[in-house]
């Protein structure tokens, strides 16, 4: 069933087109589709938290231009896909297994549509925790090219078992939807500057992201829940106790980066007979967002990447 797909703040191919999916558990999702007859493969873009298929217009641009078909999604919970809470500008799963379910949905969509082969991940942050199970479940992808995976939850140390408590608490006392603490219902890119902010160091990609937001609120998104927070943390731990899967890969990270916490990049990267750490100087966390330098010289990594592994 065909979707709602905002070209006009996409800035992405004029093919692009946005689907409905339904998952086994019953939750509609959203996918896009670009250059759908790309004779390479398929690159799977699986977006991070609170991000949506229009933010990766442009990136589709770039993987299109090496002939590669692109796919991404809307998780369930963001975008214009089902949210589970009245109030919409809430992040919250109960489980990252969930997820799982979107990821099912979207193999399928993709063997449906007669997307080519080989398929390819390219995740970020939240959808770097996503697709790094989904390679440990062996879903039939060649290669894999992470930004900035959020392989575990930034936080002071000291701060780690509060957070244990507080959410193991939520779940107990059922407020477990509610705003994890320090956060709220407002998007981040709608209300912080850019002078300071901890996505990109491209005013132009910054604006390209508020833009879309501004233009179609129905895609922001605010803080996650504390349901989400303790989901997050479990799967976190759960990954760091399962060794790497036998998947090429590139892992791109900033040396500005202040979203996720790198020390479990850094360890796993280190020890992954098939994995390769890159990281770029002074970018920030949002790789593919960041100045046309650096977007260029991880997409041409990517590109190579995928393309020995053909």
């Amino acid at each position: 069933m065909i979707a709602p797909y905002y070209g006009d703040v996409a800035d992405g191919l004029a093919d692009g087109r946005a689907l409905w999916l339904t998952t086994t558990d019953g939750v509609r999702i959203r996918v896009a589709i670009w250059n759908a007859g790309g004779a390479r493969g398929t690159v799977f873009v699986l977006p991070g938290r609170t991000e949506y298929v229009e933010k990766y217009g442009r990136t589709a641009v770039d993987l299109a231009a090496a002939g590669y078909a692109v796919m991404s999604v809307d998780w369930r919970g963001q975008g214009l896909s089902d949210r589970a809470l009245a109030d919409r500008m809430v992040g919250h799963v109960t489980a990252f297994a969930e997820y799982q379910r979107d990821m099912d949905a979207l193999l399928l969509c993709a063997t449906t549509q007669d997307l080519a082969k080989p398929w390819y991940l390219m995740p970020h942050s939240m959808g770097g925790c996503i697709g790094l199970r989904s390679l440990m479940r062996g879903l039939p992808f060649h290669a894999a090219a992470f930004s900035a995976p959020m392989w575990g939850i930034l936080m002071a140390d000291y701060l780690r078992p509060v957070a244990q408590m507080l959410t193991s608490a939520a779940r107990w006392c059922g407020f477990q939807h509610r705003y994890a603490p320090s956060t709220n219902g407002q998007s981040y890119v709608l209300t912080a500057p850019f002078d300071g902010n901890t996505l990109t160091r491209d005013p132009d990609m910054w604006a390209y992201m508020r833009e879309q937001c501004a233009a179609y609120p129905g895609l922001a998104l605010g803080g996650p829940s504390y349901g989400w927070l303790r989901a997050a943390m479990d799967e976190c731990a759960a990954l760091r106790a399962l060794p790497s899967p036998a998947v090429p890969t590139i892992c791109a990270l900033g040396t500005e980066e202040k979203v996720i916490d790198i020390r479990p990049v850094l360890a796993r990267m280190a020890t992954w007979p098939q994995g390769r750490l890159e990281m770029y100087d002074a970018a920030e966390h949002e790789v593919l967002m960041e100045v046309p330098a650096t977007r260029a010289a991880f997409t041409a990594s990517a590109v190579k990447l995928f393309a020995e592994h053909a």
